[in-house]
């Protein structure tokens, strides 16, 4: 059996979601969270294992929107603890939007919530047991480079940590803010932020804004 915990802040989503697995004979949710620290709270619970009771979590059903702290934010913090909790990515957005960010950070699969059922089943299946799961579009942009160095956008360039920052200050939060809600120093924060500004070729926060609004990249995050 299959156990997975769906986080997704749309109840109705969340509904559709548990439908579609208990179609299923090998599938089974064993918890489910609506925002990015209830998620995390109930991945810990399920992982830490006994001596009288093995772990009940095979696989992280995540969202890249939700309300406080990112998915991004999620699944670097799920696989700095669990590394080997497979997570599966499911989204509105389009895999030209995130998908090989979060594969880079760790994710095992990215889903949108377009696909078929039988594909998000299909995905969950082959992640589960250390698979990778991507749709054939992006495994052909992978297989044959075409995000080479040429055509890799600016935002790309950025490790996981600095498009985290790009993100939060694109939404007008301050160092400070970005330091307190990602636990670092200011001057760590201020440290990414002007890599941030070389490497994209940016003087302030306002061209960082309007990159991100362009290439929307603010898209379901919480302002």
């Amino acid at each position: 059996m299959i156990r997975i915990l769906i986080a997704d802040d749309h109840a109705i989503v969340r509904e559709g979601l548990k439908q579609i697995v208990q179609q299923t004979s090998d599938i089974l949710v064993a918890e489910e969270a609506s925002n990015a620290a209830e998620a995390i709270e109930k991945v810990r619970k399920l992982m830490v294992a006994t001596d009288s009771e093995p772990r009940k979590l095979d696989l992280l059903l995540l969202d890249i929107s939700m309300p406080g702290r990112s998915g991004l934010d999620v699944l670097i913090e799920i696989k700095r603890d669990f590394p080997q909790l497979p997570v599966l990515i499911l989204s509105f957005h389009p895999e030209e939007q995130y998908a090989l960010r979060m594969l880079k950070a760790g994710a095992s699969g990215y889903v949108t919530k377009e696909s078929a059922s039988e594909e998000l089943i299909q995905a969950i299946r082959k992640v589960a047991v250390g698979g990778k799961y991507m749709s054939m579009p992006l495994a052909e942009k992978l297989v044959f480079g075409m995000v080479e160095e040429g055509h890799v956008k600016p935002h790309e360039a950025l490790s996981n940590r600095e498009f985290q920052v790009f993100r939060l200050l694109a939404t007008g939060k301050s160092v400070k803010e970005i330091g307190e809600q990602l636990s670092l120093s200011v001057k760590t924060i201020s440290t990414n932020r002007t890599r941030i500004l070389e490497k994209m070729s940016f003087t302030n926060n306002a061209e960082i804004t309007q990159y991100a609004i362009h290439h929307k990249l603010l898209d379901g995050m919480p302002v």
